[in-house]
């Protein structure tokens, strides 16, 4: 799989996120705008106190213009989740093009330090575990990343780096992609710099898991 199908894709809800369909350039931006002003509120006083009045009133917009594109807080917070994700999988192509990684743990250490990258500079980004409370089961998503992330990341570092494809290594990449959500979600529930000492028991614990199977070499 080609490093860049992992930013391609629709939505991780799998609902329609917004009543109308950005067709034009500024129905995008204004959808941008919207959650841009969610992500300010949500970073101020939580996901759990947010309003579509709220969001209005920090987008300079009127209550229709939000009803227009959201129907409902619940869609609002998924579609800002969604963002965030799909600019956190470009940040990971981005990261791995950058950094031409010759082994496969160098390829996880750039998700690694997209994520953390994320929790520092991306508004809102930390509402992530709530809404997958609000999907439905079938829906098949965890956090850090979700089973889309997990799946199509095994694919790459089965034919980027050698590890040998299927279930398992699907599996053991939705396991290392649930360490990194608790340990580094943990590392910025007080320090919005992240605690370092979590942020290293993350990539060290993730490392011991993959490469105990793996191996540091990537050949077993």
């Amino acid at each position: 799989m080609p490093i860049n199908d992992l930013v391609t894709g629709q939505s991780q809800s799998g609902i329609p996120l917004v009543r109308t369909e950005p067709i034009q350039e500024r129905s995008a931006a204004r959808i941008d705008a919207l959650l841009d002003a969610a992500a300010d509120v949500v970073d101020e006083i939580g996901f759990d106190r947010l309003t579509t009045a709220m969001v209005a009133e920090r987008a300079d917009a009127s209550i229709g213009t939000v009803y227009r594109y959201f129907p409902d807080r619940i869609v609002l917070l998924q579609a800002l989740r969604d963002r965030a994700l799909q600019r956190y999988r470009s940040a990971v192509v981005e990261s791995i093009h950058k950094a031409t990684p010759d082994h496969w743990w160098d390829a996880m250490e750039c998700a690694i330090d997209a994520f953390v990258e994320m929790f520092r500079s991306e508004p809102g980004f930390r509402i992530i575990r709530f809404t997958d409370a609000q999907r439905q089961p079938a829906s098949g998503e965890a956090g850090f990343g979700d089973d889309f992330f997990a799946h199509r990341f095994a694919s790459i570092l089965a034919e980027e780096f050698g590890l040998p494809a299927g279930d398992q290594l699907n599996f053991r990449l939705e396991v290392a992609v649930e360490i990194a959500d608790s340990l580094i979600t943990r590392a910025f529930l007080i320090d919005p710099h992240g605690d370092e000492a979590f942020i290293e028991e993350a990539r060290e614990v993730i490392r011991e898991y993959l490469a105990k199977r793996y191996g540091e070499d990537a050949t077993n």
